[in-house]
């Protein structure tokens, strides 16, 4: 049986994969903020659809950064909201925001639109952007700010950690996400591959106007990231960097329904195919047969019991391979306590993985009310 030649292979070459991701994570230093005197303005933009009971702690929470309001200015984008996101905004009285509703043709990317709109206006040379169910370190800005300024930075990805309960669920996409943000570390940081997430994100209004912003990209659905950061790079391939700071860490909400995780993740897996970064797209394709080998070992045993032995050890192996990388991530983010899961969600993990991969390129998702192709 040829099987299990094809399982060595795959596991020698992940072993190679995660030990490179581990050993680049290591190698980037821990930024810490300077606290210079020197300023950037910067345009925080936020998109929010349909958040009207989250926007209000993203904006409590700009309102008590260290960075100086007289230094920032936070555009909130109000992307056809179906609740009163906009009168939960303008309740605030903050000197520096700003609300405006943007129009969108039906075929272009909403969330584009919005950032796009926000960016039109913009008044800083910074733009940073998240989402609106955030919530940012209180000294979120001035780090990005110290980095942009120490590094002259045309595009930043930052740290991004999920807020979770003890739910089964919200456990789960605690630790995957948290493996997702190490890698991202790693690949900006190694320019092996480009990863960031919106949530916290900051580039110049000029790379952002170099690269005629999301033209060519703006009728995918989702994108207005990792899309965006290739085409950037393609531009400034050495200024592209990764802030390796706990002063920069934005918390998000994790879907409280396996729905709205499936539908999240098939969103996020949707734009696979318009990567123009091979390098990105070969690694998502290995990963993915990766996977698939335990799923086939699992379909295996229902016929031969003898198998679910190749399906264990698969599933062991894979552990210890990842466990110093995360563990290292898990460090950094104070999150130690969710290793104990880990051994626990590899096969969840690895389903998901292989059938939302799958189903991700076929029919429709729904986003926050919206059903996207």
């Amino acid at each position: 049986m040829i099987l299990p030649s094809i399982t060595i292979i795959f596991l020698l070459l992940y072993a190679v994969l995660i030990f490179y991701y581990w050993k680049a994570w290591k190698k980037l230093p821990e930024f810490e903020s300077s606290h210079k005197k020197e300023k950037t303005f910067v345009s925080v933009i936020i998109p929010a659809r349909n958040e009207a009971k989250t926007v209000s702690t993203l904006l409590d929470a700009l309102s008590k950064q260290s960075f100086s309001k007289e230094n920032f200015e936070i555009i909130v984008v109000d992307d056809y909201s179906g609740d009163n996101t906009a009168e939960v905004v303008t309740s605030f009285s903050l000197d520096n925001l700003v609300l405006i509703r943007p129009c969108v043709e039906p075929e272009y990317s909403s969330k584009k639109k919005a950032i796009e709109s926000g960016i039109k206006i913009a008044k800083g040379e910074l733009i940073v952007t998240t989402d609106a169910d955030c919530v940012p370190h209180p000294t979120w800005l001035e780090a990005i700010n110290d980095f942009f300024l120490e590094n002259d930075a045309v595009f930043i990805a930052a740290p991004v950690k999920f807020s979770y309960d003890k739910t089964f669920l919200q456990l789960f996409q605690a630790i995957d996400f948290l493996v997702l943000q190490g890698i991202t570390a790693a690949s900006v940081s190694s320019h092996f591959h480009t990863m960031c997430n919106g949530a916290n994100l900051g580039y110049t209004k000029n790379a952002f106007k170099e690269v005629n912003g999301f033209e060519g990209i703006d009728k995918v659905a989702t994108g207005d990231d990792m899309l965006l950061m290739y085409k950037i790079k393609q531009q400034n391939p050495e200024k592209i960097f990764y802030l390796k700071s706990k002063e920069a860490i934005v918390a998000t909400k994790p879907m409280l329904s396996w729905k709205e995780f499936f539908s999240q993740r098939k969103r996020w897996a949707s734009k696979t195919l318009v990567y123009d970064d091979y390098r990105i797209i070969a690694v998502l394709a290995f990963v993915y047969l990766f996977n698939c080998i335990f799923v086939v070992w699992m379909v295996a045993s229902f016929f031969n019991p003898f198998y679910w032995w190749y399906a264990l050890g698969f599933w062991i192996i894979k552990t210890i391979i990842e466990l110093p990388f995360v563990f290292s991530v898990s460090q950094f983010y104070n999150e130690r306590s969710l290793m104990k899961y880990f051994f626990f969600f590899q096969p969840l993990h690895i389903f998901y993985t292989v059938f939302v991969g799958l189903f991700s390129q076929f029919g429709k998702y729904e986003w926050k009310g919206r059903k996207t192709k």
